[in-house]
């Protein structure tokens, strides 16, 4: 009893290096140092009615979602399904997850199995190697080898400790790969929106010019007017011709952006299209403490498991300039049959 018991206190020591504790959040209870208002300035415009900030709450997961447009949760969610940057997170969340449970095997035994089989002659000259007087002969040979790293220092322990902290970084990392994904998204959107409403709006200023412009011309051949005038409003309506085409480029860029972001090749044509008549302002909007919102910012997250990491491959160090105990065991055997 006395080799298991003095086992189990090597195995229950200490590790060395320093302990990990998480980092207190600010106490800050405000982001300015004058009160916000309570509510937003309103305008007499569509959706202009003004917004009420309500303090201490949090965000909710999709946020998107009270623009009140199935058509963008539509596309958010085709966007989190098949972009190429969330399978990569993913296919490295499931890697660093698969390097803990690969250290973890060292707090096991390893064993090891070998057998060998081989014929031999030996020369006339020498005596028989066997008992019997056969100078041909098979030999078998089984061998098991057992070792065992008792983790006296608690180098592995930190170790694991140190890829565990790391997964949780990578965890923490699609998150905010998640985050980004959807706000690239929703922002894509709006900047569509906006340029269908201006695109929309130069064209109707362009119907309005090129009627101003007729009815000028008219007035010319009727002698109510002067040349000049006629050639001020056509100046005036090359000028805002000459913006529809760079509206419309910013348009097909966007479209492009916006099917890269859902997982699409840029000649893929979706199905989704956004108006600002579809998009609704949230008449609520939620302010969370700066405390809150420091614990679940994913980035905060991935450095504070970085630190994590760091500290304990501080440990592994130390363990390592100390004296290592390894327990082996060899048995086999060789035979003819």
């Amino acid at each position: 009893m006395v080799a298991p018991l003095a086992a189990f206190a090597l195995l229950s020591g200490c590790a060395v290096g320093p302990d990990f504790h998480r980092p207190a959040a600010p106490t800050v209870s405000g982001y300015t140092r004058e009160p916000l208002s309570p509510q937003t300035a309103s305008a007499e415009v569509p959706g202009g009615a003004a917004q009420r900030f309500l303090h201490g709450q949090d965000v909710a997961g999709p946020w998107w979602a009270v623009f009140q447009s199935p058509e963008l949760n539509a596309l958010v969610e085709k966007a989190l399904q098949a972009n190429p940057t969330i399978v990569s997170a993913q296919a490295a969340l499931r890697q660093a997850r698969e390097l803990v449970y690969a250290q973890q095997g060292f707090f096991y035994p390893t064993v090891q199995g070998g057998f060998t089989a081989s014929r031999q002659r030996a020369s006339g000259a020498l005596s028989p190697p066997l008992s019997t007087s056969n100078l041909t002969f098979n030999l078998y040979t089984a061998q098991v080898t057992v070792g065992y790293s008792v983790d006296v220092w608690g180098g592995n322990r930190r170790q694991v400790e140190s890829l565990k902290a790391q997964a949780d970084a990578q965890r923490f990392l699609l998150e905010a790969t998640y985050v980004t994904l959807t706000s690239n998204v929703v922002a894509a959107a709006v900047q569509e929106a906006s340029l269908r409403a201006q695109i929309a709006a130069t064209r109707e200023i362009i119907e309005i010019s090129t009627k101003s412009l007729a009815l000028l011309r008219r007035q010319a051949e009727l002698g109510y007017v002067g040349g000049l005038d006629v050639a001020a409003q056509e100046a005036a309506l090359a000028q805002v011709q000459q913006q529809l085409p760079p509206l419309q480029k910013q348009l097909e860029q966007n479209r492009n952006l916006l099917a890269v972001l859902a997982g699409r090749l840029p000649n893929d044509e979706l199905d989704e299209k956004f108006e600002l008549a579809t998009l609704h302002l949230p008449q609520d909007l939620p302010v969370s403490l700066p405390s809150r919102l420091v614990e679940q910012r994913p980035d905060v997250r991935v450095a504070e498991e970085t630190l994590h990491a760091a500290g304990a491959q501080v440990g592994v160090a130390i363990a390592n300039r100390l004296p290592q105990f390894t327990i082996n065991a060899v048995a086999g055997g060789a035979a003819t049959t």
